[in-house]
This record gives structure tokens, C-alpha cells and sequence, in this order.
């Protein structure tokens, strides 16, 4: 009978060594994900009157997304309005000293294709002169006349005229 009492106390010790040994330890709480990201820019929208700041280009209020300059019939003086996107590219440019700008001239189909092509060229020039006096270097301009073979317009009337008569602003480095 002592063997059994022996038995019964030791399987009694076991269960109770067991039972302090099984404790449950409390697991850790997961951390939280962080919010996921969506690449968006959240420095701000970029001063649309900073004409050295390169974003300025796609900002639609921003004379720097303005690349056409409009001409008058046989002229080729820039017209006061437009002096403005002028001076933007002008500041642009002068700013950065990499930048290179072709000036592509073009004029409407009236004319012959000689006097067209020279018209595109003052045209031009006309454009990179107020660029170069406005701080843009001489080497960081081109101009390019293709008179008036690539129209915009191909309607012969007035309003259509008007849309050829121009000066394209090409940014091939910026």
C-alpha cells in the first residue's frame, strides 16, 4: 500500500509541476501598419511667379507652361502681351545655365515659301534678342524657321492665319 501512496504522490507532484509550467504568457499586441503611402507631393504647389523653379513648367498658372508667342500680319515684333511669357523663359534660362532653347519661327501660307521662311527667322530672332537681353546667354539659344510648313491650322481665314503666325518655345535641355 506504501507503493501506491508512493505512486499516487508522485503522479499528484508531476501534474502540479505541470500545470505551474504551462502558464500562458501574454503574446505582445501586434504593432499597427503604418497608413499606406500614395507618392503624392505634400511640400506644396510651386510658386507660379518663380520662373527658376522647374515644376512651373506643367503649373497652368504659371507663365513658364506658356510656349507660344503670337505674331501680327508681316511682323515680327513681339506684342506687349506676350512679353511676359518672354521674360519667364528669359529668367528660367538665365537661371539654369544647362537650359537650351530652340526658338522655332513660323509664319502663315501667304507669302512666298523664301519670304515665309525668313519671316519664321525674324520672328525668332526677334524673341531671342529680348531673351538674351533679359539675361539668357547666346549659346543657350537657337532659332529654327520652318516658315510655313508645319501649320497648326490648315483653314485659309483669318482666325486660322492668326494661330500660324508664331513663335514655338522648345525646351531641349532643361
Amino acid at each position: 500500500m506504501k507503493s501506491v501512496w508512493k505512486y499516487t504522490l508522485a503522479l499528484v507532484i508531476a501534474i502540479t509541476m505541470a500545470a505551474c509550467q504551462t502558464t500562458q504568457e501574454a503574446e505582445p499586441e501586434p504593432e499597427p501598419e503604418p497608413p499606406p503611402t500614395t507618392g503624392v507631393d505634400t511640400s506644396g504647389a510651386p510658386d507660379p511667379h518663380d520662373y527658376t523653379d522647374s515644376r512651373n513648367f506643367d503649373n497652368p498658372e504659371s507663365l513658364l507652361s506658356k510656349r507660344v508667342i503670337y505674331f501680327d500680319f508681316d511682323k515680327s515684333t513681339v506684342r506687349p502681351e506676350y512679353r511676359g511669357i518672354v521674360s519667364a523663359h528669359a529668367a528660367y534660362a538665365a537661371s539654369h545655365s544647362t537650359a537650351r532653347v530652340t526658338l522655332e519661327g513660323h509664319a502663315d501660307e501667304r507669302g512666298t515659301r523664301e519670304y515665309n521662311l525668313g519671316l519664321g527667322e525674324r520672328r525668332g530672332n526677334a524673341v531671342s534678342g529680348l531673351m538674351s537681353a533679359q539675361g539668357t546667354r547666346g549659346s543657350q539659344l537657337s532659332v529654327v524657321s520652318y516658315g510655313e510648313e508645319r501649320p497648326t491650322c490648315r483653314v485659309s481665314d483669318d482666325e486660322c492665319w492668326s494661330l500660324n503666325r508664331r513663335v514655338e518655345v522648345v525646351y531641349t535641355a532643361r
